[in-house]
């Protein structure tokens, strides 16, 4: 018999809960499990005047309503409350009834401008310190690697930067046009004009720029969980904040950093040699000495006791003039005058030779040791750096929002990175609750199976 079902019967009452409706497999159910914001209202509480105004949203309820948006991957504020209208389970995680009136989309623009992006970190950090209290972070291995993202702007924004305009307007040779069209100079490089903090960067050299952002981001390698993370320019190196970031996840998670694994796009004399003070095995493929000379740099020999280096053919060259991160190192013009290799040695128009040695480069000439005796562990380590750091990345961009930036300004983006990593650490420590709660009922239900010494 064909059924029938009326729907202009309307219900006038409802008896329960909505998490009755809301199925424990959710995302969100999982989450609210192991989500604790109680600390939040004392944080935040300097900020608003006690006793003076309208009652504000409740702190909580925003924080909820943002994780929300990431976990779901909603990360507009228009789009997310035109969801929570009609999602039964975003309106119980954020603790709101059918019949409640949801704040408006420009609430929560209002509460990010308000609270600045230090208070979202300290959100962020709370979890990192969860997963660490729940032990599926230990901090002791890492992973570090950083990833472009997309600013929120148009290419019809871009304007060509250049120093001294009229200048070159009044000056324009053919060697300033191979200038501007060349990648060496930054002079002509463009800038958007409606977000100035996004720069112009890629992650290929057969690629176009784009203003963008970079993310740097810390690894746990024992579950994943996020213990660091950071916004710059997309312009700024990777090797310029990595040994500041795992500063920060030693004081965040209290723990020493034994290993630390990164791409060869972190491996820089001083990179190798900070980790070296700190006692952290650099798990870092060096790179190879690039040959710009008939006599490669690898030929001469540095003597770190004596701080002298020596030719290929044993002369003596000694420090001299210091530079900004370097020395000059000169061979005596005599040497070089009686030496068989001066013709491919020696520069045109020089009698001796001078060579820039960098102040850490006896760390990078060990770390190059170190990786031609790489051990099978070492190696399969690295294999998990690409799944664990970059998987965050891909993961984070897939699912969370992070491919492109959905606010403009430095500020924004760091809150939009805090939030996503929030939501990424929450969802491994739901995760993890879920397995341990599984083994508890298998011991429940057969004892004899998981008791010590006893069944396999």
């Amino acid at each position: 018999m064909l059924g029938r079902k009326e729907r202009d019967q309307l219900e006038l009452y409802m008896c329960g809960s909505l998490r009755q409706l809301v199925p424990d497999d959710h995302i969100l159910a999982k989450v609210d499990a192991v989500l604790d914001l109680s600390w939040l209202h004392q944080e935040i509480s300097e900020l608003y005047a006690a006793g003076v105004g309208r009652p504000g949203i409740d702190p909580e309820v925003a924080v909820r309503l943002m994780l929300a948006g990431f976990l779901l991957g909603i990360v507009h504020d228009r789009r997310l409350m035109r969801e929570a209208q009609v999602n039964i389970a975003i309106r119980w995680f954020v603790g709101f009834g059918l019949h409640e009136v949801l704040p408006d989309h420009s609430s929560l623009t209002r509460i990010r401008q308000r609270w600045g992006a230090d208070r979202f970190r300290k959100i962020f950090e709370r979890t990192v310190k969860v997963c660490v209290a729940a032990k599926i972070a230990k901090g002791e291995i890492v992973h570090v690697d950083a990833s472009l993202i997309r600013a929120d702007v148009s290419w019809e924004s871009l304007a060509v930067r250049h120093a001294d305009a009229v200048a070159v307007a009044n000056e324009d040779t053919e060697d300033t046009d191979k200038e501007r069209k060349s990648r060496k100079t930054g002079k002509y490089k463009k800038v958007c004009i409606t977000d100035p903090d996004a720069s112009m960067a890629t992650n290929g050299r057969n690629r176009r720029l784009e203003p963008a952002y970079k993310q740097h981001a810390v690894v746990d390698d024992c579950c994943g969980v996020v213990l660091d993370v950071e916004v710059t320019t997309g312009e700024v190196n990777e090797g310029q904040v990595i040994l500041d970031r795992l500063d920060i996840v030693a004081d965040v998670t209290g723990a020493a950093i034994k290993t630390a694994t990164a791409d060869a796009g972190y491996a820089y004399a001083k990179v190798f040699a900070g980790m070296e003070q700190r006692a952290i095995q650099a798990v870092i493929p060096a790179k190879a000495e690039p040959i710009r000379s008939p006599v490669p740099m690898r030929r001469f020999r540095y003597d770190a006791k004596h701080d002298v280096l020596k030719c290929p053919r044993g002369k003596i060259l000694k420090s001299g003039r210091a530079i900004k991160h370097g020395r000059f190192f000169t061979s005596r013009a005599a040497d070089c005058r009686r030496c068989d290799m001066a013709r491919l040695c020696l520069s045109k128009g020089r009698v001796n030779k001078a060579v820039v040695l960098g102040d850490d480069y006896p760390a990078l000439l060990r770390a190059r040791r170190r990786r031609e005796r790489w051990s099978d562990e070492d190696r399969a380590l690295y294999q998990r750096h690409r799944w664990r750091s970059e998987g965050y990345h891909g993961e984070a961009k897939t699912w969370h929002g992070l491919s492109r930036a959905i606010r403009r300004g430095l500020t924004n983006m760091k809150i939009q990175a805090y939030l996503t990593a929030a939501a990424v650490n929450l969802k491994r420590l739901a995760h993890s609750l879920a397995i341990l709660l599984l083994l508890n009922c298998r011991k429940a239900a057969n004892p004899a199976r998981y008791r010590p010494g006893e069944g396999k």
